[in-house]
């Protein structure tokens, strides 16, 4: 179970520990156990989902709580604070780190290449420079990745919403894996006879006011796996319903934060794989870079029930 031991204020951090109790270099009664730092970008529902999901899959591989220590920081989006967490990890040598999104992997990257890195919800793992290929990484990290590609989500936005030709779309260029679906999806519109509104933002600040740039400008938001953007989700949606725009996304995670629909993977099922994987290295069966990336093969579509009201939306049972 995890339990929350202190809270991360600058240079003092959040500590989530399996076993209940603050997380030590070693030993309960003597039995030394494994030392697991948690990274996680940014506070959302996908992410807590992906570190909830990871602690299962361990409890499934047989590491529970007597046998595992987890501390868990999160950078709070500031790239200042990740670098910051990665250096604690770093130096406390932990036996392996998960790091959930992009940037939190790439800080931790940066700065080792010995220490075993998992990831979870990274779109493009090689664009970010983390691993080589996806089959065998070439490096000391492997992962799950989270990529829903951008020609499931238009897809969808084509058959729901079959008259819109503007379709606007809010990212953090500074967001390798955002940018990645962004530049796709120009290409899709293009392919498609679509107009793709694109307002960058290099901060949660900026986005209701680039959400509210929109207005009248677009027929469907189009919402990528952004961290900047899905955690300020709700400012978001509080300006797509008031002004009657349906909103279409890439996870669940963002359909719980308002969306209207969305089609993506499962955080948590994303994370008990990651937990299974780190298993492995652990134990010392494989090293990372034997154990390709693990990309999305099932994606699942889910829809705001209230938001489709506020929307006088019906989204066919047949999608749900």
């Amino acid at each position: 179970m995890v339990r929350t031991v202190g809270k991360f204020l600058a240079v003092f951090l959040l500590i989530f520990t399996l076993a209940g109790c603050t997380a030590t270099a070693n030993t309960t009664a003597g039995a030394e156990k494994f030392q697991i730092g948690i990274l996680q970008w940014v506070e959302h529902s996908d992410f807590e989902n992906s570190k909830l999901g990871f602690i299962e899959g361990l409890k499934e591989s047989n590491l529970d709580d007597s046998r595992v220590d987890v501390e868990v920081l999160n950078a709070q989006g500031d790239a200042g604070t990740a670098q910051q967490i990665a250096s604690k990890f770093v130096d406390g040598k932990k036996d392996l780190i998960l790091a959930i999104g992009t940037t939190s992997t790439q800080a931790v990257y940066n700065l080792t290449k010995e220490i075993p890195i998992v990831f979870a919800a990274v779109t493009d793992p090689v664009k970010a420079g983390v691993v080589k290929n996806l089959e065998n990484t070439g490096t000391n990290v492997t992962g799950v990745s989270n990529f829903t590609p951008p020609d499931e989500i238009f897809g969808l936005i084509e058959e729901l919403f079959p008259e819109a030709s503007n379709i606007g779309t809010i990212y953090n260029p500074g967001e390798v894996n955002s940018s990645v679906q962004v530049e796709k999806a120009k290409e899709i519109c293009e392919r498609d006879g679509l107009n793709l509104v694109v307002v960058p933002v290099s901060s949660s600040g900026e986005v209701p006011q680039a959400a509210q740039s929109l207005v009248g400008r677009i027929d469907v938001l189009y919402v990528p796996t952004d961290n900047t953007v899905v955690s300020s989700m709700e400012a978001v949606i509080k300006v797509t319903n008031s002004n009657k725009i349906p909103t279409v996304g890439s996870g669940k995670g963002q359909v719980d934060g308002g969306v209207l629909v969305a089609k993506g993977v499962d955080y948590f099922k994303m994370g008990i794989e990651a937990g299974k994987m780190a298993a492995d290295i652990l134990r010392g069966n494989k090293k990372p870079s034997d154990i390709p990336v693990l990309m999305p093969d099932n994606l699942a579509v889910s829809v705001n029930e209230d938001t489709a009201k506020v929307l006088g939306i019906k989204i066919p049972e047949s999608l749900k």
